[in-house]
């Protein structure tokens, strides 16, 4: 699953068939056993063969609202989206709230399991103080059951969703994952649950308000947050 994940992360157009092939090279195992990995840690590839991703309530699915839009400031636009997180001995899930505009992560969860528990709990605490217009996801189930959907249409949320198989779609999000994982992930290889948890706060931190980004001029995220709303305010 380790090598799965970093193959995921350099090539994410890559399915189960053509990873599999990489892994032969070393390891012996079958294209069935790849993709029944691939679904156990929410793997999507941007061209998936049919039911590689379970819609578990496909009439939940709604379309794409943010092809052609221009994103103009903060809150407008949030990406959200869960990946898989190594340790050097076993793994965990991470989930994710990130404003499209500022490129700031505005919440973010950790679970040893793929349970919906974790991504509606942070969902909440993030809309208890912020309401973006729109809130974007892939179409995984996580993200078409209906309390998901519920919450954000009682908080006068637009939702949006990738096109199915289309990661792209995301691709702020599915940026932001890349660099933590060859940032800090790969490199650290943490022992346990606590370690990664702290080392991904202090990355967040670090991301939020120490890197600066060529998209923002050289600015950090959490500025870039911060002084919009100053200036609306004013």
């Amino acid at each position: 699953m380790h090598i799965i994940d970093q193959i995921h992360t350099e090539s994410p157009t890559y399915g189960y068939r053509k990873i599999t092939d990489i892994l032969r090279r070393d390891i012996l195992i079958n294209r069935k056993a790849v993709r029944r990995l691939m679904g156990k840690m929410g793997i999507i590839t941007v061209y998936p063969k049919p039911n590689l991703s379970k819609r578990y309530h496909a009439g939940q699915v709604k379309p794409y609202l943010l092809r052609n839009l221009t994103v103009t400031h903060p809150d407008h636009v949030w990406g959200i989206d869960i990946t898989y997180v190594r340790m050097s001995k076993g793994f965990m899930y991470l989930f994710v709230i990130i404003d499209w505009y500022s490129r700031c992560i505005v919440d973010y969860e950790l679970s040893s399991t793929l349970d919906k528990g974790f991504v509606m709990s942070c969902l909440k605490r993030a809309l208890s103080g912020k309401r973006p217009e729109i809130i974007n996801s892939d179409q995984g189930s996580h993200f078409t059951n209906p309390e998901y959907i519920s919450l954000l249409e009682s908080r006068g949320v637009r939702i949006s969703m990738d096109g199915k198989g289309q990661a792209l779609d995301n691709v702020r999000t599915e940026r932001f994952f890349r660099s933590l994982k060859y940032d800090d992930i790969y490199i650290n290889e943490y022992n346990t649950p606590a370690e990664l948890r702290k080392g991904i706060n202090a990355y967040i931190r670090k991301y939020n308000s120490y890197r600066p980004h060529d998209s923002l001029k050289g600015d950090v995220p959490a500025n870039i947050y911060r002084r919009s709303y100053a200036a609306a305010a004013a």
